[in-house]
C-alpha cells in the first residue's frame, strides 16, 4: 500500500499527522510526504477572524505553501497512491488535494471543525460562523473519508456524509513512550511518601481545557505542602487561571517547553491533568494531553465524559466537568495514597501501550480502510 501524506500540516506543533505517518510506516505502508508547514497554529487561525491584517497574512502564507505544494505535486502525478491523507487542520488543503489528485481516494483528518472551535473559543458573529460552517461542509464534501477522534464528533458531520467517518483515537508519538521508559512508574522518587505529589498541566489555556477550574482547585490546595503543581503554556485563559491560583505558593508557571523536552518533563510528574471545561466541545473530545500523559506513565486526572471514559476505562481518575472542589479532593486523596498512585500510573501506561501507540492507531485505520474498500466493491 502507498499513501501520500499531503498538506500544510505541522507535525512538530500538532502531532496527529506524525503519529499517523509513523504508525503506517511501522505497519509496512510506504508513505510519501508532500508537506509545506504553514506555521499558523489554531490560536492564530481563530485570531484572524477578529483581525483583518492577520487574515491577509494567513492567505498570503497559505498561497505560498500551495504554490510549492502544486509545483512539487507535478513530479508525483504519474505515481499511484492508494490514499492521499490530508493532515490535521487541512480544511483548506483538502480543496487543493481534490484539485491536484482528482482520481485518488482522499482522507481528511478532521479532528476539529472550524465553526465548533470558534464557538468554543468564544468567537461570535453570525457571518463568521456561517462562513466557517460552509468551510466545514466544503472540506467534508471534498474528501472520500473523514478521520475523526470520537463518536461524538460524528454528529458534526453534515447530513448525508456520515458514512465517510472513521473514528480513530489521537494516540501519542514514540517520544512519550520513550519518556516513560526513562522515568518508569516504579522509580523511587515516585513512591517516596515523603515527597510531594507532583502534578502537571500543559496546554493552550482554552475554554475547552477548563484551566480556570484548575486554578480554583489549586487555590483550595494552597495550604497543602504535599501537592506541588507545574502549569505549562500560554493562552486565552492563562491570566485568569494564574489569578485564581495566586494564593498557592506551590505552583510553578512555565510559558512553554519545547516538544523535544516536554515528554520527559511530564514523565517526571506523578499526575497529568486532562481537561475540565463544560463547553459542548469539551464534552466531545479526548485531548492530546490525556493520550500523552498516559503514554508517559502518569496518573490521568480528567473530566468524567463519555469519550474519555471510553478511551481510558478504569485507567484514569475522573471528576465532574467544571467541579474545582472535586478536582482538589481527588488530588488530596492521591497525595495520601501512593499505592493508588502507583497502580493508576501502571494502568495508564498499560492502556497507552495497548491502544495509543502509532502502530495501533495505524492498524485500526488500515482495518477500517479494508472494510470500506469491501463496501465500495
Amino acid at each position: 500500500m502507498r499513501v501520500l501524506a499531503f498538506g500544510t500540516y505541522d507535525a512538530k506543533r500538532h502531532p496527529r499527522a506524525g503519529i499517523l505517518i509513523e504508525g503506517l510506516r511501522a505497519r509496512g505502508v510506504e508513505v510519501v510526504e508532500l508537506n509545506e508547514p504553514l506555521g499558523f497554529p489554531t490560536a492564530q487561525r481563530i485570531a484572524m477572524l477578529q483581525n483583518p491584517l492577520r487574515a491577509v497574512r494567513f492567505i498570503a502564507r497559505l498561497a505560498r505553501c500551495w504554490f510549492n505544494l502544486a509545483r512539487r505535486a507535478r513530479r508525483l502525478r504519474r505515481q499511484q497512491f492508494d490514499l492521499v491523507l490530508v493532515g490535521y487542520l487541512g480544511h483548506f488543503d483538502v480543496l487543493l488535494a481534490r484539485a491536484l489528485f482528482r482520481r485518488s481516494r482522499i482522507a481528511l483528518d478532521q479532528l476539529v471543525f472550524a465553526a465548533d472551535t470558534a464557538l468554543d473559543r468564544r468567537i461570535s458573529g453570525s457571518i463568521k460562523l456561517a462562513a466557517l460552517r460552509l468551510l466545514d461542509r466544503l472540506a467534508v464534501a471534498c474528501a472520500d473519508l473523514i478521520l475523526i477522534d470520537t463518536d461524538e464528533h460524528r454528529t458534526l458531520i453534515p447530513a448525508g456524509q456520515e458514512h465517510k467517518a472513521i473514528v480513530l483515537p489521537v494516540g501519542a508519538s514514540r517520544s512519550w513512550f520513550e519518556a516513560a521508559r526513562a522515568v518508569p512508574p516504579t522509580a523511587e522518587s515516585h513512591d517516596d511518601p515523603a515527597q510531594p505529589l507532583r502534578v502537571v498541566f500543559f496546554g493552550l489555556y482554552t475554554p475547552l481545557q477548563g484551566t480556570t477550574v484548575i486554578g480554583e482547585a489549586l487555590a483550595k490546595l494552597a495550604d497543602r505542602r504535599d501537592i506541588v503543581a507545574t502549569m505549562i503554556g500560554e493562552g486565552q485563559d492563562r491570566r485568569e487561571t494564574e489569578q485564581l491560583a495566586a494564593g498557592n505558593p506551590h505552583v510553578t508557571w512555565i510559558d512553554w517547553v519545547s516538544a523535544t523536552e516536554l515528554p520527559r518533563l511530564v514523565a517526571e510528574h506523578d499526575v497529568c491533568l486532562g481537561i475540565f471545561g463544560v463547553t459542548p466541545k469539551a464534552l466531545r473530545v479526548v485531548p492530546n494531553k490525556v493520550y500523552q500523559g498516559a503514554a508517559a506513565g502518569c496518573v490521568i486526572v480528567t473530566s468524567d465524559t463519555s469519550p474519555q471514559r471510553r478511551a481510558l476505562g478504569e485507567a484514569a481518575l475522573y471528576v465532574p466537568p467544571g467541579d474545582a472542589a472535586a478536582l482538589a479532593q481527588a488530588l488530596t486523596e492521591l497525595a495520601a495514597d501512593r499505592t493508588r498512585v502507583r497502580h493508576l500510573r501502571a494502568a495508564a501506561l498499560e492502556r497507552a501501550r495497548a491502544t495509543f501507540q502509532p502502530s495501533a492507531i495505524a492498524q485500526e485505520l488500515l482495518t477500517r480502510l479494508s472494510t470500506s474498500n469491501r463496501e465500495r466493491s
